[in-house]
């Protein structure tokens, strides 16, 4: 199983940007998905799952400005990112699991990470 993010980068505050995770290895559309996220000295967070029957979750800080999606068809993973926030800031992380992901211990996979920073 292969899980490969892309998309993170440098915005100003209020900006966007769409995180992308490209998945391999697994039947896709048989798996919880979702967004964690790290910052220097803190543990890993959930930022927005989607379960394999497309029901999505967002923590509330995030609600209302992130999206998370599914291109079936390309297997990939999306997280659409709107009125980013200096406190956004942080190494977003895709993940898939075999039941609906709600922590750490739910996420099976994990992709290496790509670096989100707002100022």
């Amino acid at each position: 199983v292969q899980l490969v993010e892309s998309g993170g980068g440098s915005v100003q505050a209020g900006g966007s940007l769409r995180l992308s995770c490209a998945t391999s290895g697994y039947h896709f559309s048989s798996c919880d998905m979702g967004w964690f996220r790290q910052t220097a000295g803190q543990e890993r967070a959930l930022v927005s799952s989607l379960s394999m029957h497309g029901t999505p979750f967002y923590i509330d800080s995030v609600k209302g400005r992130f999206t998370i999606t599914k291109d079936k068809d390309k297997n990939t993973l999306h997280l659409q990112m709107n009125s980013l926030k200096p406190g956004d800031t942080a190494m977003y992380y895709c993940v898939a699991g075999l039941w609906p992901i709600t922590g750490v211990r739910d996420a099976v996979y994990w992709g290496q990470g790509t670096q989100v920073t707002v100022s």
